[in-house]
């Protein structure tokens, strides 16, 4: 079995079961390439990879028996994705899924033919990746994760759960459209609350670190993560936190869930299960180019009470009301 595939699910879902079966069924074996920039023992990457092969089994695709899907896991190496790309698109799949900007990007470049469905991007448009939402007009298309303006919620989110904070540090990627779209929509709330901002680039651990431990020694501090590029590297980012004794706001839910303090963003799972669908339309003949790129639907407030109480915050009781989940 190729080293770099990642064995999903009970017993294997990324190989494909004997071609006999696929005879049996006297249907052309399908495949699917995905890439992710996540590891393949993390959670988040497994949940996605299942709630994607059950949706597909829903639609009739079934792995083993007319499809089979081959993963690329990049463990948080960016270097790798150019690799793995390249070996995904040398496999002439029919279509590949991916998520994030990172991992698009290099599969872009690897290939303007093989139909891709991409998840978790916040600008397309202006990234390059698609000529418009309405009419993608290339090999991709898929869902949009944020609105820039939403990104004004982590401001106020952090001085509800935080009131002292006045100082922020934001971690976020300004070598694309989206860190420099959410950093100033962050602006503009912060003003109207009185809150510094402090641009944190995201380059590797040590960037971020030398950015954000000067905030540890004041009362006033806290800290704002952006959705660009900084994903796989969850652990580090709420270690970080953690040791400095900093209120921190995450983008998605799973920073919550490995013990980050709270998090409001759209759902990260949900748009697996509509690029599901697309992948069932390329499967059918329909192609990227005509499929529209749509936005997320479904957000969810998460809150690491346990976290709260390390931190010696009070939770306010309006907050913990409008939360979708909370973690004790």
């Amino acid at each position: 079995m190729n080293r770099r595939s990642f064995i999903s699910l009970l017993g294997g879902a990324a190989a494909a079961w004997p071609l006999a079966a696929q005879a049996q069924l006297g249907e052309r074996m399908r495949r699917i390439g995905v890439l992710y920039i996540l590891a393949p023992g993390d959670v988040e990457a497994h949940a996605r990879s299942e709630v994607l092969e059950r949706t597909l089994r829903q639609l009739g695709w079934a792995v083993g028996q007319n499809l089979q899907i081959d993963y690329r896991l990049a463990a948080g190496h960016p270097d790798r994705l150019r690799e793995y790309a390249a070996e995904l698109v040398a496999l002439a799949p029919d279509v590949i899924v991916t998520a994030g900007s990172l991992t698009i990007a290099p599969l872009l470049q690897a290939t303007r033919t093989i139909p891709i469905v991409f998840v978790n991007i916040t600008d397309p448009v202006g990234a390059g990746f698609v000529q418009s939402l309405a009419r993608p007009g290339g090999n991709a298309t898929g869902f949009t994760n944020f609105e820039y303006s939403m990104s004004g919620k982590w401001v106020e989110l952090l001085k509800q759960i935080a009131p002292r904070a006045t100082r922020v540090a934001v971690l976020r990627d300004s070598s694309g459209p989206a860190g420099l779209g959410q950093f100033g929509a962050i602006q503009t709330v912060a003003q109207s609350l009185g809150v510094e901002l402090t641009p944190v680039g995201v380059r590797d651990a040590d960037e971020i670190e030398r950015g954000v431990a000067p905030f540890a020694r004041s009362a006033d501090a806290g800290l704002i993560v952006t959705s660009g590029g900084v994903a796989f590297r969850r652990d580090f980012i709420i270690g970080l936190a953690s040791r400095l004794k900093l209120p921190a706001v995450y983008p998605f839910r799973y920073y919550a869930v490995d013990g980050g303090l709270i998090s409001y963003g759209p759902d990260t799972r949900d748009p697996i299960r509509r690029a599901a669908g697309y992948v069932d339309r390329v499967l059918k003949g329909e192609k990227p180019a005509d499929l529209p790129v749509q936005q997320s639907t479904k957000f969810e407030l998460v809150i690491n009470l346990k976290t709260a109480r390390a931190l010696g915050l009070e939770v306010p009781p309006s907050l913990l009301a409008r939360a979708d989940e909370v973690i004790e």
